[in-house]
């Protein structure tokens, strides 16, 4: 099952409405092609500030490994890890450019492949309805609704696995 974030794009100055064309599914997981083609594929999708912070860290973990004298297998180990993280988090750097680009998170969808996610969102986003919707960053969890049971003074006051209370017989 794959797993989509649904991002829409800034309102245009003349549309009031979003243009569905334009909504961009970002895949969460492991990306091959980031892994393999890290640069190139920031470059593809114009994530320039991404690719800057990639260059200025590669380039700082390489510049270590030559002062503190590695070998040169650890050093493209090094580099091989770098690529590896930048596979796995690879959505996480499309949502962040996308959001420094004004667009918002409306959603996520869960499928089989890219076309059952798109129709799955569609069909609920023209009912009006919301799917998944990402929980916002300021957002703070809830207090559980369900209050615990009242104390009875006819309970033992020791309970196997807790730490007594201060002043409970022992």
């Amino acid at each position: 099952m794959a797993i989509y974030t649904v991002h829409q794009p800034p309102l245009r100055k003349r549309n009031s409405a979003p243009d569905p064309e334009r909504f961009l599914f970002v895949r969460d997981g492991f990306s091959f092609w980031a892994f393999l083609f890290g640069p190139l594929w920031m470059l593809r999708h114009g994530m320039w500030l991404v690719l800057l912070g990639y260059i200025a860290v590669a380039v700082a973990v390489q510049a270590a490994m030559h002062v503190t004298g590695v070998s040169a297998g650890s050093a493209a180990f090094a580099g091989f890890l770098l690529a590896l993280l930048i596979g796995m988090e690879s959505g996480t750097l499309r949502r962040f450019t996308l959001g420094r680009r004004g667009w918002q998170v409306v959603g996520t969808v869960v499928g089989g492949d890219r076309e059952e996610i798109e129709r799955r969102f569609f069909n609920a986003w023209s009912r009006g309805e919301t799917v998944s919707p990402a929980p916002a960053a300021s957002a703070k969890p809830s207090a559980p609704s369900v209050s615990p049971p009242p104390h009875s003074p006819t309970s033992s006051p020791e309970v196997v696995g807790l730490f007594p209370q201060p002043g409970a017989h022992r």
